[in-house]
Parts: structure tokens; C-alpha cells; sequence
């Protein structure tokens, strides 16, 4: 199989995202739903939202348990905050999928994980929402975080929404999805992340010091672009939410999650340049990329790059 194709800029100029005119309005940048959060770990959320706020979508909404829902509308006050059943271990129970499922029907991109607790609560309410969801449209879909720990048990609810689904492993999440140890990812990411997107028929972002992307039809990139300072708490959240916010503007899952992985890295090269190499944030990322996005759309093209599917 071939080699992975460089990610830069370059690339990103022959797949521009899709354009928005003075005029439009939020309607015309899409919707997002970012389904997450636990008691543990409230913040996952609004790290994701933000940043799908801020690489362009025109409308947010967030659901959570319960108790997290005022709290988190204060914080996020650009977003719409649904409260739902808590889980016993403080997440979100598997009974949410019903209130969720027409909720997710209405909008553009789905992204379901950050901060989520509970294994078993996460897979059951996971596989219910995909089963529920119309089969050949709907939401783009982004699954990240727990939401995939037991992704492989709802195998065939997934092929469903064939063509519209992205998920955004680390090591340890990947090994979860193959049934492999974490050793063996580290050992050959491509090869693992070419065996999930066939497998799963998602295009896969494998997270790591070098980043690959891979489409079901074994295409892949790589990104060596990124930064020490991007292993940091959340680092994750806000990359999930950034490729989140393209795909409700329209971009196809390929190309969201090539421009998503790149202005994550792009965010993290000019923090450690302000901050250092280590240290800043992962809240400091997500106010990066509308510069970012700016700056590739004025530089004329210096290459057509490759398609995408």
C-alpha cells in the first residue's frame, strides 16, 4: 500500500472549505451538537464547543447530565444546553438516547465523547442513538474519547452511517478498537489506522506525535506539524470540536478532518512560539484558528494538492 501523502498547507489550498458570504447567516455555517461531559470531567465539553464555534459554526447546542446544564450555559453562553439523564457513575445514562435522537436528527454534525463516563452507559447509549439515527443521512458524526472504547460492538450500526462518520483515536483508543495491545499501535499507527477506517468504514484520525489520517478507502496523510505542548489536558476536546465545527459548515468528513488535525497543529506551533514550548493551554487553542483559517484562504495556492473523496 502506498506511502501516506504530507499534510500542509499546500494540500489544504486544492481543498478549500466551503465559503460564506456577508449575508449569510448562522443558519448557513450549520449546527452542531457536542453530546459529552461527566461529573468528573464537566469542562470536556466546553472546551469541544468552543472550538467548534470558533473554526465556524453558526450554531451550538450541548447536552450533559443533568446537573451540569446550568453551569455549563453560563460558561457557554453562545450555546443551547440540553440536561439529561445521569448515569450512577455521573455521566450520561443510556436512557438519553431517546430525548437525543430527534435532537440529533436536526442538526449538521454530531459529536459525541468528550468527558463522557461510564463505559457500558457510553457504549449502550452510543449504539442506541446510531441505530435510532436514519440510515443514509442525517448529521455528519464524530466519535471521540469514550464513545469509543466499545465502538466494535456496534459494528453494524455504525456501516449505517457509512460515509459520514469520523473518529479520533489515541494509542490506548485505538487498541480498544482493533482488540490489540497499545504497544502495537505505537508500532505501526498507519497500519492500525488503515485497519480501523476499513473496519469501521470511518475516516480515522490517529492522534499521536505524528498524525495520521485515513479513509476507508485506504488514503492517508500524515502530519508532523504538530508540538510538545499539544500532549495537554483537553488537547484532545478541542481538536474533536474544531473538526466537529467544519463538518457542520459542509466540509466532507476527509476534508474536515484533514483541516481540523492541521489547525490544531497550526494552533500549538504559534502558542509555543508565544508561551514556549511547553505550558499553554488547551483552552488557548481553539481562539488560534479563526486567524489560522484566515490566513490560508488570502495565500494564493501553490499546489492543487490531492482529491478527496
Amino acid at each position: 500500500m502506498s506511502a501516506p501523502s504530507r499534510l500542509d498547507e499546500a494540500l489544504l489550498r486544492g481543498l478549500p472549505l466551503p465559503a460564506h458570504r456577508d449575508g449569510d447567516d448562522k443558519d448557513a455555517r450549520g449546527s452542531v451538537l457536542v453530546v459529552g461531559g461527566s461529573l468528573e470531567v464537566p469542562g470536556a465539553v466546553l472546551l469541544a464547543g468552543e472550538a467548534a464555534l470558533r473554526a465556524g459554526a453558526g450554531r451550538l447546542q450541548v447536552a450533559v447530565p443533568r446537573s451540569l446544564a446550568p453551569p455549563l450555559g453560563l460558561a457557554l453562553p453562545e450555546a443551547l444546553a440540553m440536561g439529561l439523564p445521569e448515569s450512577p457513575e455521573g455521566g450520561i445514562a443510556p436512557t438519553a438516547a431517546g430525548p437525543l435522537r430527534e435532537r440529533a436528527g436536526r442538526v449538521d454534525a454530531l459529536l459525541v465523547g468528550p468527558g463522557m463516563a461510564g463505559e457500558a452507559a457510553t457504549a449502550a447509549l452510543v449504539g442506541t442513538l446510531l441505530a435510532a439515527l436514519p440510515e443514509g443521512e442525517g448529521p455528519a458524526i464524530l466519535l471521540d474519547a469514550c464513545a469509543l472504547t466499545r465502538l466494535p460492538e456496534g459494528r453494524e450500526a455504525l456501516r449505517r452511517h457509512a460515509g459520514r462518520i469520523v473518529v479520533t483515536p489515541h494509542a490506548g483508543e485505538m487498541a480498544s478498537l482493533l482488540g490489540t495491545g497499545r504497544e502495537a499501535v505505537l508500532a505501526d499507527p498507519l497500519g492500525a489506522a488503515r485497519r480501523a477506517a476499513a473496519q469501521l468504514q470511518a475516516v480515522v484520525a490517529m492522534k499521536g506525535g505524528r498524525t495520521f489520517v485515513v479513509t476507508p478507502q485506504g488514503e492517508a496523510w500524515i502530519c508532523e506539524h504538530g508540538c510538545v505542548g499539544l500532549g495537554t489536558s483537553g488537547s484532545g476536546d478541542t481538536l474533536a470540536g474544531i473538526v466537529a465545527g467544519l463538518l457542520a459548515r459542509g466540509a466532507a468528513p476527509a476534508v474536515a478532518t484533514l483541516w481540523g488535525v492541521w489547525l490544531h497543529a497550526e494552533a500549538g506551533q504559534r502558542l509555543s512560539r508565544r508561551h514556549g514550548p511547553v505550558g499553554f493551554l488547551a483552552r488557548e487553542i481553539p481562539g488560534e484558528v479563526p486567524a489560522i483559517m484566515a490566513g490560508l484562504a488570502k495565500t494564493p495556492g501553490d499546489g492543487a494538492g490531492r482529491g478527496v473523496a
